[in-house]
């Protein structure tokens, strides 16, 4: 069965889509990611919550701002904090590097 992932930072620009793509190619995932911040460059839509079997957060403050706008949508879902701060870019060796240790403890 595959396992569906979505991963949430500020703008989905740098720390969501690097780890949507690192992820991306693992057998029996579905991966996507999205922004919290009204500019994002994919906003977070009640849709991929929806869809979501498990839900990465970078940051407490993403956790917080999550449970807020989309209280109702999360019953029921794996929400879990990375603690992954905004100081890389895209695809970045250390982010990759991190994301490989942090997340696959949580796949199934």
């Amino acid at each position: 069965m595959t396992q569906k992932i979505l991963f949430i930072c500020t703008q989905n620009r740098l720390r969501s889509p690097t780890a949507e793509q690192v992820f991306s190619t693992c057998e029996g995932l579905e991966c996507d990611s999205a922004g919290l911040a009204p500019d994002a460059v994919v906003s977070l839509s009640t849709e991929q919550i929806v869809w979501a079997d498990t839900i990465f957060v970078m940051e407490q403050s993403h956790r917080n701002k999550l449970s807020k706008k989309f209280k109702s949508h999360l019953k029921g879902k794996r929400v879990i904090v990375l603690g992954i701060p905004d100081d890389f870019e895209f695809m970045e060796e250390g982010l990759v590097r991190l994301l490989k240790v942090k997340v696959p403890q949580f796949l199934r």
